[in-house]
C-alpha cells in the first residue's frame, strides 16, 4: 500500500471525529430549544452531556483496547452506525429521562470510538510530522463548530429540535460509513505485530505503563485541561446570550472558537515537531487559563470575538499532543490502550464542565463562577505538566517484562 495512503487515513479520521464531536457538542445548540420546549430543567439537559463524557471516557479505554487488538476499521464501523441510531432516539425521546439515556449514553458511547483508536491509527502511520498528522485529525474536533453546530441551529430554525436531531443522525449514516470503510491498519503494524518493542525489548506491562510517572502525569494534565475548558465551552452560547448577544451571533463565537482550535493545532503541532511537545503544551495550558478568566470582563460581540480566537486556538492547540507524548513515551503497540486510558481520564474531567455550569447558573443566574473556577483548573492544568519526564532515547520506556 502506498505511503501516501496515511493521509487518507488522516482525512477519513477528521471527518469522522468532525462529526462525531460535532453532533455531541451540538447539545450546548440544543439545550435552551429542548428546555423551552419540554420544560426541562438545564441541569438536567447538561446532565446528557455530563453523560456523554463519562461513557466516552469508558469507551474510549474499552474501544482503544479493542483498536490494538482488532484494528481500528471494526471499531470505527460499530461507531458509525451506533451513533446515528443513537442521534434518531434521542430525537424521540418523551422524557427527560430517556433523553438523558439515549443522549447521554448511546451518544457517548459512539462518539468514543472514533477519536482514540483513530489517534492512535495516526499516530502508527507517521515516523515524522506525527504531531502535525495528529493534529489534523483531531482538527475534526475545531471544523464541528464550523458546520455541525451552525447546521443545527439552522435546522432548529427552519423545523424544530426533534426534526434536526433526527435529520443530523441521519446524516451521520451517510457521512460516516463510507468513511470508516477507509480506514485501514499501518503497513509496519500489519507486517510486525511487535513493532512497539525495539533494540529486543518485550512489550512492558499495562500495570507497569499505568504507574509510571510518564503516565501519570499525562492522565492527570489532560484530566485538569479538559476540567478547565469544557464547561466554558459548552454554556459558551448561553453565557453570550446572557450578555445580550443575539441567539445566532452567540452561535457564531462558537464557531470562532472552532475555527481558532483548528489553526491552533496545525499551529502548536507544527511547533511541537521543531521545538518539542512539552514547552508547547505548557505554553498552551498557560493561555488557555488566562483566556479563560479574561471571559468575565467582556460583554460586547467583537470581545468575545478576540477571546474566542485565543481560547480556541490554545485548547485546541494542546488536545493533539497529548496522544504525541503516549506515542513517543510507549510506542505503537499498546498506543491504542494507553492513549484510551488518557482520554477516559480526560473525559471524566469533561463531564465535571457541563454540569457544574448548568448548576452554578441555575444558583446564580450567572457563570462568573464557573469561570473563576476554570481558570484555577487550567493553571494546575499547567502546573502539573511541568512535571513532564524527559522523553526516552528512541522514544521508548524500558519497563519490566510482564511477569
Amino acid at each position: 500500500m502506498s505511503i501516501s495512503y496515511r493521509w487518507i487515513i488522516v482525512a477519513a479520521g477528521a471527518l469522522m471525529t468532525c462529526v462525531a464531536l460535532g453532533a455531541m457538542f451540538s447539545l450546548a445548540i440544543f439545550q435552551e430549544p429542548i428546555a423551552s420546549d419540554t420544560g426541562w430543567s438545564h441541569v438536567g439537559i447538561s446532565s446528557a452531556m455530563t453523560l456523554n463524557f463519562i461513557v466516552m471516557g469508558i469507551g474510549g479505554f474499552l474501544w482503544g483496547a479493542a483498536s490494538d487488538r482488532f484494528g481500528p476499521r471494526i471499531v470505527v464501523l460499530i461507531g458509525a452506525v451506533l451513533l446515528g441510531l443513537a442521534l434518531v432516539l434521542a430525537s424521540r425521546a418523551s422524557s427527560l429521562l430517556q433523553f438523558q439515556l439515549t443522549y447521554g449514553i448511546l451518544v457517548g458511547l459512539a462518539a468514543s470510538t472514533f477519536f482514540a483508536p483513530m489517534i492512535a491509527a495516526t499516530t502508527a502511520w507517521f515516523d515524522t510530522n506525527r504531531s502535525l498528522a495528529v493534529s489534523l485529525v483531531s482538527a475534526g474536533m475545531g471544523v464541528a463548530p464550523m458546520t455541525i453546530s451552525p447546521f443545527a441551529r439552522w435546522l432548529i430554525t427552519a423545523y424544530d429540535w426533534r426534526t434536526a436531531m433526527f435529520i443530523i443522525g441521519v446524516s451521520a449514516w451517510v457521512l460516516l460509513l463510507p468513511a470508516a470503510l477507509l480506514v485501514r491498519r499501518a503497513p509496519a503494524e500489519v507486517d510486525d505485530p511487535g513493532i512497539a518493542s525495539s533494540s529486543g525489548n518485550v512489550t512492558p506491562s499495562l500495570s507497569s505503563v499505568f504507574r509510571s510517572p510518564q503516565f501519570l502525569v499525562l492522565g492527570f494534565t489532560f484530566f485538569a485541561c479538559c476540567a478547565a475548558h469544557s464547561g466554558p465551552i459548552f454554556h459558551m452560547v448561553s453565557y453570550a446570550t446572557i450578555c445580550g448577544i443575539a441567539p445566532m451571533a452567540a452561535v457564531s463565537i462558537y464557531s470562532v472558537e472552532g475555527l481558532a482550535g483548528l489553526g491552533g493545532r496545525l499551529l502548536y503541532g507544527g511547533l511541537a515537531d521543531r521545538i518539542g511537545v512539552k514547552p508547547v503544551l505548557i505554553a498552551g495550558l498557560l493561555v488557555q487559563a488566562v483566556a479563560l478568566s479574561a471571559y468575565l470582563f467582556v460583554s460586547q460581540l467583537g470581545e468575545f470575538y478576540t477571546l474566542a480566537v485565543i481560547f480556541g486556538s490554545a485548547y485546541g492547540g494542546v488536545m493533539p499532543l497529548y496522544a504525541v507524548l503516549a506515542r513517543e513515551y510507549f510506542g505503537p503497540r499498546i498506543i491504542g490502550t494507553v492513549f484510551g486510558a488518557a482520554t477516559m481520564l480526560s473525559s471524566i474531567g469533561m463531564a465535571f464542565g457541563p454540569l457544574i455550569g448548568g448548576w452554578i447558573f441555575d444558583t446564580f443566574h450567572n457563570y462568573s463562577w464557573l469561570f473563576i473556577g476554570s481558570a484555577l483548573v487550567g493553571l494546575g492544568a499547567a502546573a502539573i505538566a511541568l512535571a513532564f519526564p524527559s522523553l526516552p532515547q528512541k522514544n521508548k520506556l524500558a519497563f519490566d517484562a510482564p511477569s
